[in-house]
Parts: C-alpha cells; structure tokens; sequence
C-alpha cells in the first residue's frame, strides 16, 4: 500500500528523467548504472519485475534529436541493461522499445528506452481481468540484486579489454 498511495514522483522533480540523476543518491533515485551520455534507472511502475529504463541525460523527445554519438551510447546503454537483467534474473526474453509520443504511451516526455525482462508464463489473470501486476519484490531490493551484478559486470569488461 505504501507504493501504491505514493506519489508518482516528489513533488520537487518537476522533470524526474532530468531531476532524478541530478539528486546525488543513485540509490534512491534507483539509478543503477551511469555512462557519459545516459543512465539506467530501474522503473518505478514496472510492467514486470526488473524492469528497466535506459534514459539520456539531454532531455529530448525522439530518437531524431539525438546526436549521433547520443544514440550510439543509448543503445550500448540499452544493450548492457539486457546484459545485466540476464546476468541477474535470468529470464527467457526480454521486450525492448521506445513509446514516442502520448498517442503511444509516452507519460513522461523525456525519451527513454524500456528493457523488459520476460519469463515463459509470465502473463497470468491479474493484467488480463484487473489491469494488475504482481511483482514478487520491492523495487529496493531488486535494486540491491542489480546493483550488485552491475559492479561484477563492470569488473569483467574492464578484464576483457586489456
């Protein structure tokens, strides 16, 4: 209940993709992963558990206003969070898209990419009759279990480049 009845974001983020990474606690803000360019924040309403947002740092609403450097690195920053969640949960496939424009789902407008972690049988009656999702864990400790595979991850591309 104490998800559900928060607010969608403090009151004091007025922008939360540009504001959140601006906070200084990655932790709080569930930002898991930072690269020059974008991040990599854990969702905050989840479709399923793990799932993440690969966001730049430049606030723009389209691929098109990206640099080219800039859409390089979002999707690199897209590629790794799939590394992660298959490091990390494992799952079966994953669903990985942009929702450009409110006519496609677009809540926020600040682009951002969605990386998706799915599972055979993830789909169960709650979405389907009461346009519900169960998660089996807070975003905190899905946090904790990510942030951990992040640094080993990191670790080992250090390790392959030399």
């Amino acid at each position: 209940m104490e998800y559900i009845e928060a607010p969608r974001y403090p009151a004091a983020l007025k922008r939360p993709f540009t504001d959140l990474p601006a906070l200084g606690d990655d932790r709080a803000a569930f930002i898991l992963h930072r690269t020059p360019l974008s991040y990599i924040i854990l969702n905050r309403y989840p479709y399923n558990p793990g799932h993440l947002l690969a966001v730049p740092y430049r606030e723009v609403t389209d691929l098109d206003e990206l640099t080219p450097a800039g859409r390089a690195d979002l999707m690199e920053t897209m590629t790794f969070a799939k590394r992660l969640l298959k490091a990390a949960l494992k799952p079966d496939g994953f669903n990985l898209g942009f929702n450009l424009g409110s006519a496609a789902g677009g809540s926020i407008p600040h682009l951002h990419g969605h990386i998706v972690p799915r599972w055979n049988g993830d789909n169960n009656f709650m979405p389907v009759l009461g346009q519900t999702r169960l998660l089996p864990q807070s975003l905190e400790a899905t946090w904790e279990r990510l942030a951990a595979v992040v640094a080993k991850l990191k670790k080992t591309k250090r390790v392959k480049r030399k």
